[in-house]
């Protein structure tokens, strides 16, 4: 019988043997009783920055017939599995094929490679080798690939990030994206960290490995391959058109990304059901490392890996809250257009750069955009990062914080130089923001000072503009996954609007497979 014990809280300085000691008593049974035992979940507690604790979640395996104490701490362990599929009888006599390798379409491939199906997976941009090169280079000389960077090629836009492996959700695929990212060669701490993070380093080597396999299970991967047309049969897919070739197809994954602008229009005028979405839009915060960690952990920042934060609130109708928060990180250039600029958030695996950035970003929604047409959140994100790059006169435009509340421009920055890789100018948010959002990051910024001292430090240094937190559309589907009115097409993750995140990301790319799998039986 197993059993899981939770709420173990030790000394950070305690080892593996205080934890089963610790989580028998809870269980109000012998510890010699106890088989075998492993670690479920490790996290921080560090509210009382006198008494940092670490909190353990443990499986605990023992004898059938032993008596221990069930309460909200302690329960029988139900492992969360996800059971094997039975193949549909509905026969392909084409492959099914995914447009995005980003978490969505990654996922989805595999779990339909290994059920035989040998898809046929398709990205716009170029493999982890030629994506890395191309970025790079667009960070050193400003030469933007449209079709190769930041938001395009194998891994998504996840692959320059953090590599956060934190969700929301709660389904028994998350379990299985955590091993699935383990056996590729992620490291095995993210099975149990409560705030799992492969790092931009590790990601892309995980990454190429999924490829390989899918490879290896009779799939296909093609690079620098862009879906310019699909064409339907009564309402069904029948097949695609690519800058290279005619794939004839009746299984069609849409697994765009959130940044796929010219294939959104595409099946716009197909006639694909698409709908306005909120999303935020704001700019990167950034602070030194060491006061992020002094603040949160107090005496106790050199025991404890570098720290994070997540702050949320609410001003006149609005959300203000930090997103994706990269610890020991670098502002990167994200654009996928030219004469724009385009912010995120990259951490290396070790998370030992200087400085800390997240964005800090504002809800909008269809109300601020400029029309009501499906893609009219796009053009509102396309003026904001038009505006950005003018302000900054090609570059980035930064700010003091302190200068940002005086409503001055910055002339030079102080102890926190800003990391963002292409350089920046200094300015003035206003100059490429609206000023209902400068306002509400203003008051938010004074709401996070309250939860973090020296959030609001004069030298803290914002950078303009984070736009791409999120889809600014939504394609319409039903309950099995599937386009209203297209019979085998199917819009997945965060380009499609369901999704806000790898692991969310991820997890719809599993779904979409089983529903897939579930109905069809592979072609020859």
């Amino acid at each position: 019988m197993k059993i899981c014990v939770h709420n173990i809280k030790c000394d950070i300085d305690n080892t593996g043997d205080r934890v089963i000691d610790l989580a028998a008593k809870k269980a109000g049974i012998s510890k010699d009783s106890v088989l075998t035992w492993r670690l479920l979940k490790k996290s921080i507690d560090a509210r009382d920055k006198t008494d940092i604790k670490f909190v353990y979640s443990a499986l605990l395996e023992i004898p059938r017939g032993i008596r221990f104490k069930n309460h909200k701490d302690v329960k029988v362990y139900l492992e969360p599995t996800v059971s094997e599929l039975q193949i549909g009888n509905v026969k392909l006599q084409d492959r099914p094929v995914i447009i995005g390798s980003g978490p969505c379409g990654l996922f989805a491939s595999l779990l339909l490679a290994r059920y035989g199906f040998c898809p046929i997976l398709i990205e716009k941009g170029g493999s982890i080798e030629e994506r890395t090169a191309k970025v790079k280079h667009y960070w050193d000389t400003d030469e933007l690939d449209e079709n190769c960077n930041v938001q395009f090629g194998e891994g998504g836009a996840g692959t320059f990030s953090d590599g956060k492996l934190t969700t929301g959700i709660t389904d028994p695929w998350c379990d299985f994206v955590l091993k699935q990212f383990v056996q590729y060669g992620a490291p095995e701490e993210i099975m149990i960290d409560a705030k799992p993070h492969i790092g931009t380093d590790r990601l892309r080597e995980t990454v190429v490995n999924i490829r390989n396999d899918i490879i290896r299970m009779g799939g296909t991967v093609l690079f620098n391959t862009q879906m310019q047309d699909v064409s339907f049969h009564n309402g069904s897919v029948q097949k695609i058109t690519t800058n290279d070739a005619v794939i004839p197809c009746e299984v069609l994954v849409l697994a765009l990304g959130h940044s796929a602008r010219e294939t959104f229009q595409m099946l716009l005028s197909k006639g694909v059901p698409m709908i306005q979405k909120p999303m935020s839009v704001g700019v990167r915060v950034e602070h030194h490392q060491s006061m992020i960690n002094e603040a949160r952990y107090g005496s106790f920042a050199s025991k404890l890996p570098p720290a994070d934060y997540k702050l949320s609130s609410k001003v006149n109708g609005r959300g203000v809250y930090s997103f994706c928060m990269c610890p020991g990180g670098v502002v990167v250039g994200a654009a996928s257009e030219k004469n724009t600029i385009v912010t995120n958030g990259m951490s290396y695996y070790a998370r030992d750069l200087k400085n800390a950035n997240a964005a800090l970003v504002v809800s909008v929604g269809p109300a601020d955009y400029p029309s009501e047409h499906p893609l009219a959140g796009v053009e509102y994100q396309r003026m904001l990062e038009q505006a950005a790059f003018i302000a900054g006169s090609g570059k980035a435009p930064a700010q003091r914080i302190k200068d940002f509340f005086e409503g001055k421009p910055t002339c030079r920055f102080g102890s926190v130089i800003p990391s963002y890789t292409q350089g920046v100018t200094p300015g003035s948010m206003e100059d490429c923001l609206p000023e209902y959002i400068t306002d509400s990051l203003k008051e938010g910024i004074r709401s996070f000072s309250r939860q973090i001292q020296g959030f609001m430090a004069d030298d803290a240094v914002l950078t303009g503009v984070e736009t791409r937190t999120s889809s600014p559309i939504r394609m319409v589907r039903n309950s099995e996954y599937q386009c209203i009115g297209f019979s085998g097409l199917y819009p997945g993750g965060e380009g499609a609007g369901y999704a806000g995140g790898i692991m969310s990301a991820a997890v719809d790319g599993l779904r979409i497979a089983e529903k897939i799998i579930r109905k069809y039986s592979p072609c020859k």
